[in-house]
């Protein structure tokens, strides 16, 4: 694998802080997306007490190419003690913000949309003061599962677009780059109150015309917020990294998001999809939900 530069270098976590998170995971036999997919920011998440906890899993039935997260087309039955667990998790870490993501469960009818429900609906019950984002799959394109996940009332749906429609059939061969922009717009429609975010890899080989496309093919069905990261090639078997991006790429960019109206842009090279996700809750007290402004979508 390619050698990384110094801006993607880490530093080393306090490993009593990370240590007391994972106690508390291994306890309830919890799954994170933070191990799972071998997330560069490990250490400062739960340094700082948080997780994006990863339901219906560990393994996905779609098979990713530059994903770590196992494949399995037959995987476990739910486990319908996993809701209550979550919520025990998020009362023991005290979380303000939390974020619950899935593998993919193309197995299911609904998509996996009712245990998303279940845990939205414990964590109110023991836990009401948190918010919650939840970063769901395409849910290949069934609407009314969409609609019970937002009717149960999460802050922020995050659904990633992860790259541009070029490299789709490479990138993410089972995704429909259209099906994203229609899974945003249609959030958008059935809770105009609930905040919609998406996810963006570069250095897979995209040119930063086709970045600033997607940018504004997600302003157009009204995307609130974004988060741009590099990939990082997870083991010699996924893809290979195309170019490491500079810093300076990723400043560009996340200026060019703000002019288009995004209300909260995290661009940078070791952006994650829920990286600094509680700040969501600063959002927010800027513009609640229900006085959301009415944003022009500037080209």
């Amino acid at each position: 694998m390619t050698v990384k530069p110094d801006w993607l270098r880490v530093k080393a976590p306090q490993w009593q802080r990370v240590g007391r998170v994972k106690e508390i995971l291994r306890d309830l036999a919890l799954n994170t997306v933070c191990e799972e997919a071998s997330c560069p920011n490990i250490g400062e998440c739960f340094h700082a007490g948080t997780a994006t906890f990863l339901i219906m899993g560990p393994a996905c039935t779609r098979a990713c190419p530059y994903c770590d997260i196992d494949f399995e087309k037959k995987p476990k039955p739910l486990d319908p003690t996993e809701p209550a667990r979550l919520a025990q998790a998020v009362r023991r870490m005290q979380l303000n913000h939390v974020v619950i993501t899935s593998v993919n469960r193309d197995d299911l009818p609904d998509g996996g949309a009712s245990q998303f429900v279940r845990c939205i609906e414990e964590i109110r019950t023991s836990w009401p003061q948190t918010t919650i984002e939840v970063l769901i799959p395409d849910l290949c394109g069934n609407w009314e599962a969409l609609e019970l996940i937002l009717q149960a009332g999460p802050e922020v749906l995050n659904h990633n677009t992860e790259t541009v429609p070029r490299l789709y059939r490479r990138v993410r061969p089972q995704g429909n780059y259209d099906r994203t922009l229609e899974l945003l717009r249609r959030s958008r429609q059935m809770q105009p109150q609930t905040y919609t975010k998406s996810g963006i890899m570069v250095g897979l080989g995209e040119t930063d015309a086709e970045i600033r496309q997607v940018m504004r093919d997600l302003r157009a069905v009204d995307c609130d917020i974004l988060t741009v990261g590099q990939y990082l090639q997870p083991s010699p078997k996924h893809l290979p990294v195309d170019k490491f991006i500079h810093p300076e790429q990723f400043a560009a960019w996340k200026a060019f998001a703000e002019e288009l109206g995004f209300l909260q842009v995290v661009c940078s090279p070791l952006t994650r999809s829920s990286y600094r996700a509680e700040q969501v809750r600063e959002l927010m007290q800027r513009y609640p939900r229900s006085t959301k402004p009415q944003r022009t979508i500037n080209y």
